[in-house]
């Protein structure tokens, strides 16, 4: 029995050789493309970038409702990207997942550990199996039994994925590989460690991506997660406030968010509430994380999405969570390519995270 995967990758399932690609993060407000290189001696060099806006409502609650809408923005980031690269790897939401680790007898033929996945699955995953695509991954030996192994097994319904894939064929391109966003914003997160004091072994820390709509937290031990929360807090709700404060249309408040221009009191009634009120949602993110889980502090939080280039946010989240806060940038230890600006990019880099894991699956060695 063979499965009919287009969902070919979750976390690092890769082929060995993995051919050039890029990385393309299908966000609600934007198509994020990054494609990086080998620069030698264990370095990467960001080569090019685009972050191509998508028409309000083309994407909702990471569901792509306007197909045609994606695909164009996909094509116009392609054709300003300028890159001979056609391979894509793409990103799902973590909640357009159903993930499970379980434990099988070790010394299986893959025949049969195809068939006791699917037995398996068929307890977990709450749709009929012709309508999602399956993968799963052997980890390594069971902690729990010595003849076992555990098995990650990551279920999608299939036109989550096939949405996605449309959109990139659309614009010629190939998607080889579809992964999890969570699982992309980690392998971004290993070049943030390095960074980090110790390496980040034995911290928790929490990446806290604030996006258009929703605010995604995933918290981190010694590289593996160990919480997932989704909150509906974004920059929608600034761009809100602006329109409402200052009598402005929706793209109006959104130009003039991005832009500047408002007037002087724009920072001290509008902006300030905004960080303050974002700052109080990471609080309570971090209130349920403590109350639900056996650990009762975090080491780190590190800011990411668009709205962690607001100035002195990092400053905001820490005062309120009294944890030390930084905002995320995967590229800050990269080369980069004389066709980029350094301080746009350090700008955009926030935003950047599941799109800079995504084109690190080049880079996999298994």
């Amino acid at each position: 029995m063979k499965f009919d995967i287009k969902f070919d990758a979750i976390g690092r399932f890769l082929q060995p050789k993995t051919p050039p690609l890029i990385g393309v993060d299908i966000s609600s407000s934007a198509v994020k493309f990054v494609e990086l290189e080998d620069a030698g001696k264990g370095r990467y060099r960001i080569e090019r970038y685009v972050i191509e806006p998508l028409q309000k409502d083309a994407v909702v609650d990471g569901n792509i409702v306007n197909l045609d809408q994606v695909s164009d923005s996909f094509k116009r980031g392609w054709k300003k990207l300028n890159s001979r690269v056609r391979n894509v790897a793409l990103a799902l939401p973590a909640a357009a997942v159903i993930t499970k680790k379980i434990s099988v007898p070790a010394g299986q033929r893959e025949d049969e550990l195809e068939l006791q996945v699917e037995t398996e699955a068929n307890q977990y995953i709450p749709f009929a199996l012709e309508e999602v695509n399956l993968d799963f991954q052997v980890l390594g030996p069971s902690p729990t039994s010595a003849d076992d192994v555990e098995v990650l097994i990551a279920a999608s319904r299939k036109e989550k994925i096939e949405d996605r894939v449309a959109a990139a064929e659309a614009a010629g391109l190939k998607a080889i590989v579809v992964d999890i966003e969570s699982y992309a914003t980690q392998a971004a997160f290993e070049l943030i460690a390095r960074e980090l004091p110790e390496g980040g072994v034995d911290q928790t820390i929490a990446i806290v991506d604030v996006g258009t709509s929703m605010m995604n937290v995933n918290i981190l031990r010694n590289g593996e997660s160990v919480y997932l929360r989704e909150q509906p807090f974004g920059g929608q709700q600034l761009t809100q406030e602006i329109q409402r404060h200052f009598g402005l249309t929706p793209e109006e408040a959104e130009i003039a968010k991005r832009n500047g221009g408002l007037p002087e009191n724009y920072e001290s009634e509008v902006l300030q509430p905004f960080m303050d009120n974002l700052a109080l949602e990471v609080a309570r993110v971090l209130q349920f994380f403590y109350t639900s889980t056996q650990y009762s502090s975090v080491d780190r939080i590190l800011l990411a999405g668009g709205c962690a280039a607001i100035p002195d946010l990092d400053g905001a989240v820490s005062r309120r969570t009294q944890v030390s806060t930084v905002v995320a940038n995967p590229f800050s230890q990269m080369d980069v390519s004389s066709k980029i600006r350094p301080r746009q990019l350090q700008l955009d880099a926030p935003s950047l995270l599941v799109a800079c894991g995504l084109a690190l699956r080049r880079f996999d060695p298994s």
